[in-house]
């Protein structure tokens, strides 16, 4: 007789109000103020002192480049007559702030451009760092950091991690900063949310028109709310957007359940909801296996026409069911304690997001279902 094994959630009542337990956060860690982007710089360089690990002969741009920058120091050297294996052709790469004064650091990373096999011990020669503008942003210099390591001799190699990348921590020097206007033409700042939602940009708002004066704060569209500034307050702009920022509100959150079948991960929230539905889990193992023998007449000395050696095979099929776990909830029911059930009955993680993507199939998971 086969068992069945059934999960039983009963219909659960919709909210409109935030879980239970919500908290407030500040404006400022749900997103940013138009304007505040990074600004990526990128230039070429040279990593001169490697110990031979350095591009070979064979790239034409890195013996150009060493021939170009020795004759910035009146040394004519011709680009074939380079041969050496300490130098290394890189491309470097840095985040300039959209704060950021002449003369402030910058973290730089370095990554090789031809076929050197080790940055270990390397100085990055002066490079400049441009903008998507082409015009220079910053300057990097320094001596390189690299977390690995490449060692090959006779055919052996140890390697950890990537040789061929690495850092300068606060290598560059920042010789041009950029002008980052916040307010705008019409006297107005704009906060934009890291997560389009409607309901958490009402509410956004509403909290900004309660803590700083009513009708100061509108909101756009999903994303934008658009702030304007008091006259009075346009002078010390800094204070008014310290304060802006630290407003706190109530976010609202789109239900998601996030499956990652590689590593059988499963990440939802709490108070995700499931309607009532019935589900069967269980194994079942079918092996079929065959053994072939040959049947071979023993013990006669004369046979008929009709007797010979015949080839059998015999085949059998095992079939193994095991029973599944059975769940009963009687309230209303949520991912979690589902989950929760599930795992105190010994189900596997694998087994458990099969169900989930089973119950959202039926329709019964109010969420949506993210797949990594």
């Amino acid at each position: 007789m086969k068992k069945w094994s059934w999960i039983l959630l009963p219909l659960a009542a919709l909210a409109l109000s935030l879980p239970a337990g919500a908290q407030q956060v500040r404006i400022k860690d749900l997103g940013k103020m138009e304007g505040w982007r990074e600004n990526p710089l990128s230039g070429y360089g040279l990593v001169t002192g490697l110990a031979g690990t350095g591009d070979s002969p064979r790239n034409k741009a890195t013996r150009q480049s060493i021939a170009n920058m020795l004759a910035r120091f009146d040394l004519q050297v011709a680009a074939d007559d380079v041969q050496s294996r300490n130098v290394a052709a890189v491309m470097v790469t840095a985040s300039l702030s959209p704060f950021g004064r002449p003369g402030d650091a910058l973290d730089v990373t370095v990554t090789s451009l031809g076929d050197a096999r080790s940055l270990v011990g390397g100085t990055l020669m002066l490079a400049p760092l441009k903008g998507a503008d082409g015009q220079l942003y910053a300057l990097a210099q320094g001596a390189l950091s690299v977390g690995g390591y490449k060692y090959d001799m006779n055919g052996n190699v140890i390697q950890k991690n990537h040789p061929t990348v690495a850092s300068i921590p606060g290598g560059a020097t920042i010789e041009a900063g950029v002008r980052s206007t916040m307010l705008s033409e019409r006297n107005t700042v704009t906060f934009v949310l890291a997560e389009s939602d409607y309901t958490t940009a009402t509410r956004v708002a509403d909290a900004i028109n309660a803590r700083l004066g009513a009708g100061l704060a509108q909101a756009q569209d999903a994303a934008g709310v658009e702030v304007n500034v008091p006259p009075s307050r346009r002078s010390r702009l800094a204070d008014f957007l310290a304060a802006l920022e630290n407003v706190t509100v109530e976010p609202d959150r789109r239900a998601r359940v996030v499956i990652n079948e590689r590593t059988g991960t499963l990440v939802a929230g709490g108070d995700v909801r499931i309607d009532k539905v019935a589900v069967s889990q269980g194994e079942l193992k079918v092996s079929i296996v065959t053994d072939n023998t040959v049947s071979q007449p023993l013990l006669v000395s004369r046979t008929g026409p009709d007797v010979q050696t015949v080839a059998v095979s015999n085949s059998r099929v095992d079939v193994k069911e095991q029973g599944g776990t059975g769940y009963l909830a009687p309230r209303a029911t949520t991912v979690a304690e589902l989950v929760d059930a599930l795992a105190r009955m010994h189900t596997n993680t694998r087994d458990i997001i099969s169900i989930l993507r089973a119950v959202k199939a039926a329709g019964a998971l109010h969420a949506d279902l993210v797949v990594q």
